[in-house]
């Protein structure tokens, strides 16, 4: 600076504070000059503080941004950005012998709190004024000053690195400078509180009001872990400044940087209350409430509270400006309720830190769904058909989705339709109904219904609150909502449960079940009347043996029990037992369910219908093409058998007849070829298990020799339950002395084979048959035959003392259940997936339709049919032959009239090739 430039700046600095008022308009412009053609560092701050210690106080509030702020301001902040450009150029060669370097660091950290310092002037003054003033008259102000706080706080966060383990050479001096802009930050926010605007306000005005939000909202992002206090303080001005100027600012703000950032802050306090929990426990300290780290804890709980409501009052105020960002609030409520319990990767805290944690972070996430249900994308994130979803998120997912349905009650009816309907055409965002996507929802959570994980059940007056399976927790919340839905819903819920009960996850589906019965139970008997008929309608549309009959069997098992007397006569009359094609309807029904004259009607027809089916059977020759119509009849007189205990009532001698004129045609050899016979035999040894207290001795043996001829090969597993089923009936009976050398010896040795299956299935239905017939029988000698193999005997004893021979961790039980859960989903894919269940589709269909659709016959083509027949005859001829050469053990000779009967065949063989050499 010239001689002369500094003469005039010590001439001004013994001037009185009246000379400067009255020298204001003169020497102001010449100060302002100078100080923009500085160029050393303290001739700048020389100049700084002369202008705002001696002149800025004479400065009235109309002139002081064009005569003072506009002109010192800009040359303020350039001084100071070149000051800290210059500490980062330096400090790397600091160190405690470099004294030099160090004390020009230190200058240089002194003048910045210099500057900071005048800044903090500049507000005071402003401050003075009675009036609030104008944010024209300091519009640059608090634009330049953010610069400057933001410049300085990132200094500070970054000490460590920049200084570089140097930092004890100026620690007290970073210090100060953090004091000195914490306290110039809390002066400007005091200061831009005072000002107001008005729907009026220009441009430029709400330009400046923008402008200092955003800036805040960098500094918050860089002040988070430096201090608590100052970084709430700041967020809560941030907030209150863009509710105050809502309408002037709610179009120019960046509401996903401020929504984000409130989201990033929670989860990170979240995660460190989470941290500091873990230290808690570890160290034993949850009861010491006055520790250092609890109080920590608390601080940090504190903040995550302030966080979430921050957020869900931003969400409440700008809702419609976040659309964009509804995947971001969905995963942040996945996020937060996969670190609680039941999710199987939450922390295990002590229970005082988990309420306290529930209270800052769970709880909130209600108040922020409540905000967003509203909102179309919302719903079409949580909603959308193929989520992706980490494994992690699947309970969460679910929970959510359970959560979200309770709330929906208090919601107008607008709401409603978004969530219940799903998407309704085909420009929309695809969506699914609320109730398929919970269903979907649960049949992800195969690992988490296993193991299985426990949530508090719904309070009951007089009752403590105990902890519930996932399914019971859904399937309340679920029947809580069906009770409040509006009826223009009603079809919705019925297609959704339609679809639940109709895919491949069998608790999925009974989970289903049990929401479609309380529906029934809780509506109307008309509408109970109207689901049972639908469900009738849909099993009666499945083709085939398949999992959706499965399914559909089990919901009209108990909606039976639900319909008036009055209506189960309907459901007879609209499906009458006497026809064919209903009898997959009535196999599924329990009789004891029905009123009596439901009752016997559907006993009289069944009974009926069996008998004349095996008459039809009987008069067409026994032909194996006939046998199908058998087994449908005899799979339904198993549902009527089921359902009596006298061996005297009149049904029950009916069906004796029916099954022993069938055990009597059984042929071992037979049944051993053709998968029909299977079939047959098995539904004879489901009836036969619970008549066998009427069976004859010698219909017994044919049933064992039978038995005995599948057990020998592999047949499918449902077909060996049931002989077990048989087997273990048989201890209910004593055989007579002249038939126990007949029967007991095989009863023993299929046991025994049946005992050693290495399928974990049958082993264990085997364990669980034979102790069953080893408490009831007579003949204990079966049971030391049975048990003729050492490790037989050995598994035996072993279950019947309840012996564990490896006891599970519970950590490779969580691994084999997450390996199964695979499995499973492949499974259920590949039936869902398969081509011949693809017939059974037409199920769904029948929902839309007001009469059940036919059940067509499966068509054989012309070469099954020749293939059956030849097989047939082929059987024959070979058990014939075996008689003829002495090989059936039999000494009674050939009759005369089987050689003439020989021929005859053989004429006929010759027809059949010569009606097909001519075709």
């Amino acid at each position: 600076m010239s001689q002369t430039n500094t003469s005039i700046l010590d001439e001004v600095v013994q001037w009185s504070q009246e000379t400067c008022r009255q020298k204001l308009k003169s020497v102001l412009p010449k100060l302002t000059s100078l100080h923009h053609k500085s160029e050393s560092w303290d001739d700048h701050i020389r100049i700084l503080k002369i202008i705002t210690d001696m002149f800025l106080p004479h400065i009235g509030l109309p002139e002081l941004e064009d005569e003072c702020f506009s002109k010192v301001l800009p040359k303020a902040v350039t001084m100071f950005d070149s000051m800290m450009k210059e500490i980062l150029d330096q400090v790397g060669g600091l160190s405690s012998q470099n004294t030099e370097l160090c004390s020009l660091l230190r200058n240089i950290l002194q003048a910045m709190m210099q500057i900071i310092d005048v800044l903090s002037t500049c507000v005071r003054h402003v401050g003075t004024f009675e009036e609030a003033p104008d944010l024209d008259a300091i519009r640059s102000l608090p634009t330049y000053i953010l610069k400057v706080l933001r410049e300085t706080f990132q200094h500070c966060k970054e000490s460590e690195v920049v200084y570089c383990g140097r930092l004890s050479l100026v620690a007290d001096l970073l210090q100060g400078l953090f004091k000195e802009a914490y306290t110039l930050q809390k002066g400007l926010l005091e200061l831009l509180d005072r000002i107001s605007l008005d729907s009026c306000a220009s441009e430029e005005q709400v330009s400046v009001i923008v402008t200092v939000i955003h800036s805040l909202l960098d500094i918050c992002s860089i002040i988070s872990n430096l201090d608590i206090a100052l970084h709430a303080n700041t967020w809560k001005f941030l907030i209150k400044q863009s509710l105050k100027y809502q309408s002037l600012v709610e179009e120019h703000l960046h509401h996903g940087d401020i929504s984000n950032s409130l989201s990033d802050n929670l989860l990170a306090s979240f995660h460190n209350c989470l941290e500091l929990a873990e230290q808690i426990k570890l160290a034993g300290l949850q009861e010491a409430t006055q520790s250092p780290e609890y109080k920590l804890f608390q601080k940090s709980a504190k903040m995550c509270r302030f966080f979430a409501n921050t957020l869900v009052h931003y969400i409440k105020e700008f809702k419609f400006f976040l659309t964009k960002y509804c995947s971001c609030f969905h995963q942040l409520c996945l996020q937060i309720i996969s670190n609680f319990p039941p999710s199987m990767c939450a922390p295990t805290l002590p229970s005082a830190l988990s309420e306290e944690l529930n209270a800052a972070a769970r709880v909130p996430i209600d108040a922020l769904l409540l905000q967003v249900l509203p909102l179309r994308p919302f719903a079409e994130v949580v909603l959308q058909q193929d989520l992706r979803l980490s494994r992690d998120h699947e309970l969460p997912q679910c929970l959510l989705l359970v959560n979200i349905l309770g709330q929906l009650a208090t919601q107008p009816e607008e709401v409603l339709q978004l969530w219940y309907t799903g998407s309704q055409f085909s420009e929309e965002t695809p969506r699914l109904p609320l109730y398929q996507a919970l269903f979907a929802g649960f049949r992800r959570c195969y690992t988490e219904r296993q193991v299985p994980v426990l949530l508090p059940g719904v309070m009951m007056k007089g009752q403590a609150q105990v902890q519930v399976t996932l399914h019971h927790h859904v399937c309340v919340q679920l029947c809580a909502s069906v009770a409040a839905l509006p009826p223009v819903y009603f079809p919705v819920l019925e297609r959704c449960l339609v679809d639940a009960v109709l895919q491949a996850d069998t608790q999925t589906a009974l989970l289903a079940a049990d929401v479609w019965c309380f529906t029934a139970r809780y509506g109307t008997a008309e509408l109970c009347l109207h689901h049972v008929l639908l469900i009738a309608q849909l099993v009666k549309a499945c083709t085939t043996e398949c999992y959706q009959s499965y399914h559909l069997g089990l919901l009209l098992k108990r909606m039976v029990f639900l319909m008036t007397p009055n209506h189960q006569m309907e459901l007879v009359v609209r499906f009458p037992p006497s026809e064919v094609e209903n009898l997959p309807v009535w196999r599924h029904v329990l009789l004891r369910a029905l009123s009596q004259e439901a009752r016997h009607r559907v006993e009289t027809d069944i009974i009926g219908l069996s008998q004349k089916a095996l008459t039809d059977w009987q008069n067409g020759g026994y032909k194996l093409g006939r046998v199908d119509k058998v087994n449908a009849a005899l799979l339904s007189l198993l549902a009527v058998v089921r359902g009596h205990s006298s061996p005297e009532e009149q049904c029950v001698l009916s069906a004796m007849r029916v099954i022993t004129q069938l055990w009597i045609r059984m042929s071992p050899e037979q049944v051993q070829t053709h998968p029909v016979l299977r079939c047959t035999l098995q539904l004879l040894l489901s009836v036969s298990a619970i008549l066998v207290k009427n069976i004859e001795h010698e219909v017994i043996l044919q049933a064992l020799l039978c038995v005995h001829t599948v057990v020998s090969q592999e047949c499918a597993e449902q077909l060996l339950l049931a002989a077990l089923e048989f087997l273990c009936s048989l201890g209910k009976i004593f055989i007579p002395p002249d038939r126990q050398n007949q029967i007991l010896p095989r009863l023993s040795s299929l046991f025994g084979v049946l005992l050693s299956d290495r399928s974990w299935l049958l082993h264990q239905h085997a364990l669980e048959a034979f102790s069953q017939f080893a408490e009831i029988t007579n003949h204990e000698e079966v049971i030391s035959q049975s048990l003729s193999e050492e490790d037989t005997k050995t598994k035996v004893v072993n279950y019947l003392s309840k012996t564990v021979n490896a006891q599970e961790d519970v950590e490779s039980r969580l691994q084999r259940l997450k390996l199964e859960k695979v499995l499973i989903e492949q499974h259920n894919e590949s039936l869902e997936n398969n081509t011949e269940n693809a017939s059974n589709k037409v199920a769904a269909d029948a929902v839309s339709d007001s009469e059940p659709c036919p059940k067509r016959a499966r068509q054989e083509t012309s070469a099954e049919e020749y293939s059956r027949y030849i097989q047939t005859a082929e059987s024959a001829l070979k058990a014939l032959q075996a008689l003829a050469e002495g090989k059936a053990n039999t000494t009674v000779p050939p009759p005369q009239w089987l050689e003439s009967r020989l021929q005859e065949l053989q004429t006929l063989i010759t027809h059949i090739r010569t009606a097909r050499h001519t075709t």
